[in-house]
């Protein structure tokens, strides 16, 4: 938890605010890392933007570290739609509630009171928009850190949740299972290897260069193909007897798509995960029928939408950081101004960082 020293912004009882104290009690502006149109790295600027709007059911965060996603940038290049300009990019934070909401109903909702929110709490907050120094969010959507710092959980709550989910729901991966992941030793590459290894999960995954490699085996891989140097399926084969994988987890997208057909064995799984290279061009569902593949394309904002929902993967993801299952890779950290915010999706994007990008707003 944050050690700083939080007022009760309003100066009333906290969780008893009115609509107007809160509207009136914080800065009528805030800091923000945005976008006024779609394109390149360089639409990115700091901006500065009305508060946010504060509604009866919402927490407002005070961020402290932002965390940094591929998602960030399809949103930037317009690969995924914005309903609005200006637009705050970014979709992991976490930083301390300054006020908690004012809806009678929702203080007394049982799975509010469940999570304990208190002025001056650690979250982790996933909502789009997370880059700006305040944040208004609906309740649900915040995730009470457990003691772990604000650094660590803005570095794990998407990628985590991510690998919970698409490793259980998405495809549940089992002992007697042979996982493939690509860019195993970007950050979610890591956490998807530690999780499958929890798992009991034998892991095989590509990356670029030796010193990558060795980072993935350092966080569990069984074994790492340099796909530039190496013939990814054919070693994929040698090193399956032949039988290909159960699933594959693919970030990449449209480079290894096609690829991803040739490692699964009969009756595997596709996880379409990601678009770093570009979307997957169209094709024919027959393309699934030589060896009954199943394609799966989630998103982990469906399978986290509920409070039950909210509650158990919040608990499990902090549990397993705590206990030491899950450690975070950070690789680097930039600063809250407009050449950080473009930094940091450079080098997301050109393939040369190993684990998690965050920028840091405020300790």
């Amino acid at each position: 938890m944050s050690t700083e020293s939080v007022p009760n912004f309003n100066g009333s009882k906290p969780g008893h605010e009115t609509q107007d104290n809160i509207s009136t009690s914080f800065p009528s502006t805030v800091e923000a890392l945005a976008i006024a149109t779609t394109g390149d790295i360089d639409v990115i600027e700091k901006m500065t933007l009305p508060f946010p709007k504060v509604n009866p059911g919402d927490l407002v965060v005070k961020i402290e570290y932002i965390g940094v996603n591929f998602i960030d940038t399809y949103f930037r290049q317009g690969l995924y739609p914005l309903d609005h300009f200006p637009a705050t990019i970014g979709e992991e934070a976490a930083g301390i509630i300054v006020a908690l909401p004012s809806d009678l109903e929702v203080l007394e909702n049982p799975n509010y009171k469940r999570q304990g929110f208190e002025i001056g709490m650690s979250v982790a907050v996933t909502t789009m928009g997370t880059d700006q120094t305040y944040i208004s969010i609906p309740w649900s959507r915040a995730f009470p850190t457990r003691g772990v710092s604000t650094r660590i959980a803005a570095a794990s709550i998407t990628q985590v949740a991510t690998a919970i989910t698409f490793m259980s729901e998405a495809y549940t991966v089992s002992p007697d299972d042979t996982v493939f992941i690509h860019t195993i030793a970007g950050g979610l590459g890591l956490i998807f290897t530690q999780y499958a290894k929890h798992l009991g999960a034998r892991v095989i995954g590509t990356t670029s260069t030796k010193e990558k490699a060795e980072l993935a085996r350092r966080n569990g891989a069984d074994e790492v193909i340099l796909y530039k140097e190496e013939d990814v399926v054919e070693r994929v084969t040698v090193l399956t007897g032949g039988k290909g994988v159960d699933v594959v987890y693919d970030g990449v997208g449209k480079d290894t798509f096609e690829m991803d057909f040739d490692l699964l064995k009969r009756k595997g799984t596709l996880v379409s995960v990601g678009n770093a290279s570009g979307p997957v061009p169209p094709f024919s569902v027959l393309k699934l029928m030589p060896k009954n593949i199943k394609l799966v394309r989630p998103s982990v904002t469906n399978y986290v939408v509920t409070a039950e929902e909210a509650w158990e993967i919040g608990g499990k993801i902090f549990s397993l950081i705590s206990e030491g299952v899950l450690k975070v890779n950070i690789y680097k950290e930039y600063p809250f101004t407009t050449e950080g915010g473009r930094q940091a999706q450079r080098d997301l994007t050109n393939g040369r960082t190993m684990g998690k990008l965050l920028i840091r707003v405020a300790e």
